[in-house]
């Protein structure tokens, strides 16, 4: 894929996606709440996006906001979130994380990148979420669908999901930052597969170089 082809590549994907289901982390982001961005995201690494949605929806029936989340016992939290992959890894880590935002924060979310990976278990995937999604503040969340499907195409040609991050700062217009991954998750999750993508039916074919695609259907 050639540098200004991305335009039209982006305004065909973002017609194509409007078929298949919203991720479950853009749509708890619809209440602007950087911390239900936050324990969604949490939620969602390891765990399907209907899973997601359920275990969060209980959560947050018993706290939506820090203070009332640190107040649970963990086997609580344990039981809200069940059966969310690492459940109990997860249950301990986002009571931990709602103590520090209390005692440290004031309650409130960090809005800045390097100060949301202080706390343990957040990377840089559920930073850019919580900044983007949470206070539509400029990033580029990169998942594996994104690292994958922007490799695919031959727009970057990296090895690690940081390491595409870095180069979509210098190379993607700023326009699409914060609706990338959105659109190439759901992208992913249906059409560009890891595995055999659906080559043959893909609206994106024109401006694909399937770099490292040897099988397709």
């Amino acid at each position: 894929m050639k540098g200004d082809e991305i335009h039209r590549a982006m305004a065909v994907l973002a017609e194509v996606v409007q078929q298949w289901q919203t991720p479950a982390v853009t749509i708890i982001a619809n209440d602007r709440s950087p911390f239900k961005v936050l324990v969604s995201c949490i939620l969602s690494l390891r765990t399907r996006d209907e899973t997601t949605a359920a275990a969060s929806k209980r959560l947050f029936r018993l706290a939506d906001n820090p203070k009332d989340l640190a107040a649970l016992e963990v086997t609580t939290i344990e039981e809200a979130i069940f059966p969310v992959g690492f459940y109990r890894n997860k249950a301990a880590q986002l009571q931990q994380i709602a103590k520090e935002l209390v005692e440290n924060y004031g309650g409130k979310v960090p809005d800045e990148i390097d100060e949301l990976l202080k706390f343990k278990g957040v990377g840089r995937k559920t930073a850019n979420l919580v900044v983007t999604l949470g206070y539509d503040k400029p990033g580029i969340c990169v998942d594996i669908h994104v690292h994958r499907i922007c490799n695919r195409w031959g727009y970057v040609s990296t090895a690690t999901p940081a390491a595409t991050e870095t180069a979509l700062r210098e190379k993607l217009p700023r326009e699409y930052w914060i609706p990338i991954n959105d659109l190439l998750v759901t992208f992913g999750q249906n059409q560009c597969l890891p595995v055999t993508p659906r080559c043959s039916t893909c609206p994106l074919a024109p401006w694909c170089d399937r770099v490292g695609v040897k099988k397709f259907r």
